[in-house]
């Protein structure tokens, strides 16, 4: 539920230092990294955040009170799962980590007569314009000898905090608009406005020998500060010092995780990549067990599904193979989301109100139920999750859809018919035949999205893409949709002109490109790397019309070129942990198609991976497989991209190139030969599709 972090002030992607952009290269806030504390809650390589999080900064002074605020430059960064360290200017240390429910800090001083722990309840959101989060009403009272409460409402949400401070001959104290409240036990605010506004908070001081360590241990409630209290003592104890402990549990925890797949091979930077990627892909959504602010009863509480638009395609089904009964608590949330608010949301923050995003796309959480209904996770009431997605199909554009078969944005057409096919198939596995078949016919109005004499999408508006990245997504009748664009050669020449084969290489945007460099670039109609959601699936489309050897080669340029180590070692924002577990799948050379139970198979980047699943181990491994070379600036350079040149499933032949989930999540053994030229393994037999349930030209 916690994280925390060096508070810039900045925009957090990009490594805190830029402003806000959407066009050509960010424009830096500064110079290199600082900090003016350090807060709780952020999200995690998302779009436009605006101004949500960064809540209760603490920060360490030696400085009077009037400086908080000030920001002083970072050095000797330290950055782990579940920990963070460096040394501000100030000659702080300054440690941070985190549990379930709390967070430790650690702070180490110089000498000095004046040390000052400072928590600022009134912080939140970020240092650019309308990025700042304005409390709606706060309190914060002190309860003894280095204890303090207070909460916070915060975006709609009563965010409580019980704190500890261990250094009791340190005064503690209130203060309000960077001034001191002598005597004052209790602050109060029933109604804050933006003009009204002034930082708040409390403190701990006194004198600090060189290198003493103070501790702050702080746990968080969405119910109130009695529940943060124990939050903080069943993590860690009461009273005891418990930054060791704490990041060493958190450490494990991590460990055992990011352990669930392992891999053998490869450059030592790109298996520094893989582990990093893992990392990325579990620190999202959010799980608030029993912590729900909007509905009394205990249960999972999932929040920061920032937004499914995100992470329903890669993250998802991550988290269904290696943490089933998380996915499945995410499923129920959503569920509860459903029931109390009416919809299921496509983003749900930390706010009151499901933050839908509606904008992005519709119907989304269908394709998680469809994918867990179909594997047997959990025991969810079916029945009851039948009802709510059948439901939310008529909502919002959904309306629309029903009654004319088509919408727009015309990208939503697509979402709600993948949508219909996904619920279709729950509704047939609950014994629903009259309403599966009702469902299957308008899952088939997918065609009303695209023109038949362009073989791409109709002209419409488009989130954050065009017609041509839209226009190859994997919808659930891949054989209807190449068939509509005149069959395999015109739709592979389609998708190798926005792939840029042959063509000459793009000439990137610098800082604040002018509109007629933005329009030029916009209308060659190109891939434009890893960096958008729409993108991720369309590599794979090739897969679909026999030439896997095209997406081994895309693919393979994706993963070496636009991923590295080190700060800027991705292409583009990591949406929550969606691009990071794309490249998970995309190294162990598998892909889901969420909502279809299939897994497409390519060339790994790794001589051997093993998924620990919950059934057993599934493990691809490779003959001729080549060691890729490393350069200076952290980036793997192989020469060339492999290809399959056959498979064995459990020793006997595999001839297609996909894989049902079902058979990945019982676990097996899948080898795969190498070799650096293309071959014709997987071109003969298609992955299934709604109008082709066998592949063009399969066996029965």
């Amino acid at each position: 539920m916690v994280s925390a972090c060096a508070y810039s002030g900045a925009y957090p992607t990009g490594y805190g230092l830029y402003t806000k952009n959407t066009e050509g290269v960010p424009e830096a806030m500064f110079d290199a990294p600082q900090a003016s504390g350090f807060t709780h809650f952020q999200q995690s390589g998302t779009g436009a955040i605006r101004k949500y999080y960064n809540y209760v900064r603490v920060t360490p002074m030696v400085q009077p009170l009037d400086c908080l605020g000030q920001a002083w430059a970072l050095h000797d960064e330290v950055a782990e799962p579940g920990y963070y360290a460096a040394t501000l200017d100030t000659g702080v240390r300054s440690e941070l980590t985190v549990g379930a429910k709390v967070a430790v800090h650690r702070y180490t001083f110089p000498q000095t007569r004046s040390a000052r722990v400072v928590l600022d309840l009134s912080c939140g959101g970020l240092a650019i314009d309308h990025g700042r989060t304005v409390p709606l009403r706060a309190h914060v009272e002190m309860v003894g000898p280095g204890r303090a409460q207070g909460t916070v409402v915060v975006e709609g949400v009563p965010l409580s905090v019980y704190v500890e401070f261990d250094t009791p001959r340190w005064r503690q104290m209130l203060w309000y608009d960077r001034r001191l409240i002598e005597g004052g036990t209790r602050l109060d605010f029933d109604r804050i406005r933006q003009t009204t506004l002034r930082p708040f908070g409390l403190l701990f001081m006194g004198s600090a020998a060189a290198g003493q360590s103070v501790e702050v241990r702080i746990g968080f409630s969405l119910r109130g500060c009695e529940q943060a209290r124990r939050n903080l003592h069943r993590e860690c104890g009461e009273g005891e010092l418990a930054f060791d402990d704490l990041r060493a549990r958190t450490s494990a925890n991590w460990s055992d995780h990011v352990g669930r797949v392992e891999v053998q091979g490869g450059t030592d930077a790109r298996r520094q990549v893989f582990a990093t990627s893992m990392y990325h892909s579990l620190i999202k959504p959010c799980f608030g067990d029993d912590e729900s602010p909007f509905w009394p009863t205990p249960g999972p509480f999932a929040f920061d599904v920032c937004t499914m638009w995100d992470i329903y395609k890669t993250e998802i089904p991550l988290l269904a193979a290696i943490v089933p009964d998380r996915a499945v608590d995410l499923l129920e949330s959503l569920i509860r989301v459903c029931e109390e608010e009416g919809n299921f949301p496509i983003g749900y923050r930390m706010a009151r109100g499901a933050d839908r995003f509606f904008r992005q796309a519709s119907a989304l959480a269908h394709t998680a139920l469809a994918d867990a209904h179909a594997l047997g996770l959990g025991d969810l009431d079916w029945n009851w999750a039948l009802v709510h997605m059948a439901d939310d199909l008529r909502r919002m554009y959904g309306e629309d859809y029903y009654e004319h078969g088509v919408v727009h944005p015309i990208t939503h057409t697509l979402d709600l018919a993948y949508a219909y096919h996904c619920t279709a198939g729950v509704a047939r596995a609950m014994g629903d035949p009259m309403l599966a078949e009702d469902m299957v016919a308008r899952s088939r109005l997918w065609s009303n999205a695209f023109d038949p004499a362009t073989g791409l999408l109709v002209d419409s508006s488009f989130y954050e893409g065009g017609k041509w990245n839209y226009s190859f997504r994997l919808i659930h009748d891949m054989a209807g949709r190449i068939a509509l664009a005149g069959g395999d050669a015109p739709f592979v020449r389609m998708l190798d002109s926005f792939f840029g084969f042959g063509a000459d290489p793009v000439v990137q945007p610098g800082v604040r490109p002018d509109p007629t460099t933005m329009a030029a670039g916009y209308a060659l109609n190109r891939f434009e790397g890893l960096n958008n959601e729409p993108d991720m699936e369309a590599p794979w489309s090739y897969h679909y019309a026999g030439r896997p050897d095209r997406t081994a080669e895309v693919v393979h340029a994706a993963l070496t070129h636009q991923f590295g180590t080190g700060p800027g070692g991705l292409p583009g924002n990591d949406d929550s942990g969606g691009l990071s577990s794309w490249y998970v799948w995309a190294s162990l050379g598998l892909f889901p198609i969420a909502g279809q139970g299939l897994f497409l198979v390519n060339a790994p980047a790794f001589e051997q991976a093993t998924i620990h699943l919950a059934e057993g181990d599934f493990t691809i491994e490779t003959s001729g497989h080549r060691q890729a070379p490393i350069s200076s600036d952290g980036f793997d350079r192989p020469p060339a991209p492999q290809y399959v040149q056959s498979a064995r499933l459990n020793g006997k032949p595999l001839d297609v190139a996909h894989l049902s989930a079902a058979t990945v999540h019982a676990g097996g053994r899948l080898h795969l030969e190498l070799g650096p030229e293309p071959s014709e393994w997987g071109s003969k037999f298609r992955p299934p599709s709604l109008s082709d349930p066998h592949g063009t030209g399969a066996r029965p």
